[in-house]
């Protein structure tokens, strides 16, 4: 997935380790297996460094993935790695929680720290 939709701005606060936390109560993606719908709840939570990532943009970015095929796994590590270059930010954390599929709830987390 390009990320070539995000925007940032500079930190304001950047002598303050503080934390940002998004949460993406709609996300939506395709099952790469039988074509169906996948939704899920996204939590974020970062420590900025030099820059933060700009709301509308991340909202879009995430709209972008309606129409995507992936793994459960892989979307999840796709969107750390989309934000950890965009932002470089200190620390963050992506937890997924996409709803049951088959009688089964699929929680990923995934972590990045400088």
């Amino acid at each position: 997935m390009s990320n070539n939709i995000l925007e940032t701005f500079e930190n304001p606060k950047i002598d303050r380790s503080y934390s940002i936390n998004f949460e993406i109560p709609e996300f939506t993606s395709l099952c790469p297996k039988t074509g169906q719908p996948d939704f899920a709840n996204i939590e974020i939570e970062y420590i900025p460094d030099k820059l933060c990532v700009e709301l509308k943009s991340l909202k879009l970015y995430f709209v972008s993935y309606r129409d995507k095929p992936g793994f459960h796994e892989d979307l999840t590590n796709q969107i750390l790695d989309d934000l950890v270059a965009l932002l470089d930010p200190k620390y963050i954390n992506i937890n997924a929680e996409f709803n049951v599929r088959g009688g089964i709830y699929t929680s990923v987390n995934v972590t990045h720290e400088k």
